[in-house]
């Protein structure tokens, strides 16, 4: 996927002011390096989107911005990236949280199963997912950040090689092109220029349009 179609399809300045959490940091949004598209800043993005998309509640966006806002990184990958914790995901990225806690930290003890959403109850669903989450205790305490900076170290490496590598395939197929152009000349000659015609004595010159 080219660049171009990504930065399309990423919420606008204008989108992001009209959030209900935006308000907070509305001011900041003009900063340029904000909406810079480099190597260094979407993939600080990235990182920031993948460390802040861990956090308990519905909070991922306004960490995300505001973290973005102080590592001055690109703002709105950050705050897409964060979407990729969502009610299908949560439950299996806090059960690999808590094992990670639990080998870093032997004897936590991990409920045997995690409680289902109930879609038409959404409400209680999301109630007995947060007092699941409390109950596996130190264990998340210590995996959710390491598997958040786990994710985030991932991203960043893993964005800045594939910004390097389409970087470096457009810069050898622009020196093909070039090559190709330049094998179409004979060897030793010019490219031809064309010039204008020149008046001689059996032929007058061309009739110049008048300049109003």
């Amino acid at each position: 996927m080219s660049r171009r179609l990504i930065r399309r399809h990423l919420p606008s300045r204008e989108a992001l002011s009209g959030h209900r959490h935006a308000r907070h940091f509305t001011r900041f949004l003009g900063e340029p390096c904000l909406w810079h598209w480099n190597r260094r800043a979407v993939a600080g993005g990235v990182a920031v989107g993948l460390f802040t998309g861990l956090i308990p509640g519905p909070f991922q966006m306004l960490a995300a911005g505001l973290a973005a806002v102080v590592l001055r990184v690109n703002l709105p990958i950050a705050v897409v990236t964060t979407l990729y914790t969502n009610p299908f995901t949560i439950v299996p990225l806090y059960l690999l949280a808590g094992w990670i806690g639990e080998s870093v930290l032997p004897g936590s003890l991990l409920p045997a199963e995690a409680p289902g959403i109930d879609w038409q109850h959404p409400i209680d669903g999301l109630v007995r997912l947060a007092h699941w989450t409390i109950s596996l205790g130190p264990a998340l305490a210590l995996g959710l950040p390491l598997l958040a900076a786990g994710l985030a170290l991932s991203g960043w490496l893993i964005t800045r090689f594939a910004w390097h590598a389409h970087s470096s395939l457009a810069w050898r197929a622009r020196r093909r092109r070039r090559a190709a152009r330049a094998r179409k000349l004979k060897p030793g000659t010019a490219p031809p220029v064309h010039h204008p015609p020149v008046a001689t004595p059996d032929q007058p010159a061309p009739p110049v349009p008048d300049r109003e």
